[in-house]
């Protein structure tokens, strides 16, 4: 008996801490709810400093300011084989640029680049990248007429791809695509820009799109399904389908 008295005055002298009291362990917090009020304090001192800082107010710069005072300057290379046309059409490329932009323009013969220069009668510094290009387009094949209209309207866009960037092929496959897109006497290709209302322009196994956003998408879908092999009438009933859609549309 003495001894079972023994160890139970043990058990409790081991479970009484000095301070006597018998429960001398503390409940600790869970990490989550430190990690939640953290985050919680985090977020309202951001929305404090959102609310604090205010979106600065410029004024609108004008086209001299904005030029800085140094003339600007695009460079468009010209490829060999479009030399002859170039000097052919120099007057109907010059004259636009000169007296409706107010720009400066010449062919450098040593660079063989067409350099467009802004100067002290430029009204509107996004002229210049307009008469670029409006020179890049006709560079790239397009009619003087055609690439006009870049410098008259504003959302007209250029779009370049690669006959093989839609799929890879080489030899006669390669031959036959391109032929697919052009059709008989380029029947196929004016179709496509008749209904798109775009112009294209097929050099080698470059394809060359001018148009608005919309139209280009059209064009450029219709191209591309011709070159996976659809025949050109289910080609022609899905853009005339889409066109008659987006007509309707506006």
């Amino acid at each position: 008996m003495e001894s079972v008295s023994n160890t139970t005055a043990e058990v409790t002298s081991t479970v009484m801490d000095c301070d006597g009291n018998t429960d001398p362990f503390q409940k600790v917090k869970s990490k989550k709810s430190h990690k939640r009020k953290r985050d919680s304090s985090e977020v309202n001192m951001l929305e404090e400093d959102s609310v604090a800082v205010k979106r600065p107010q410029f004024p609108a710069l004008s086209g001299e300011q904005l030029k800085g005072g140094v003339d600007e300057m695009r460079k468009v290379s010209v490829p060999a084989h479009r030399y002859t046309p170039l000097k052919e059409n120099w007057m109907k490329i010059y004259t636009p640029i000169v007296e409706n932009l107010r720009l400066q323009v010449r062919f450098n013969l040593r660079t063989r680049n067409v350099e467009i220069k802004t100067c002290k009668e430029t009204e509107d510094i996004s002229s210049l990248t307009r008469a670029a290009d409006f020179v890049k387009a006709f560079v790239l094949g397009f009619q003087v007429e055609d690439a006009l209209a870049l410098i008259r309207l504003d959302e007209l866009f250029l779009e370049t791809f690669d006959v093989t960037d839609v799929k890879p092929l080489k030899g006669d496959h390669l031959s036959r695509a391109i032929g697919r897109i052009a059709g008989k006497g380029g029947k196929t290709k004016f179709t496509i820009e008749n209904v798109t209302k775009t112009r294209i322009v097929l050099a080698d196994t470059k394809v060359h799109i001018l148009g608005s956003f919309q139209n280009i998408k059209m064009a450029r879908t219709a191209i591309c399904n011709l070159i996976l092999g659809s025949p050109p009438s289910k080609v022609y009933s899905n853009i005339r389908a889409v066109a008659s859609r987006s007509a309707e549309r506006f």
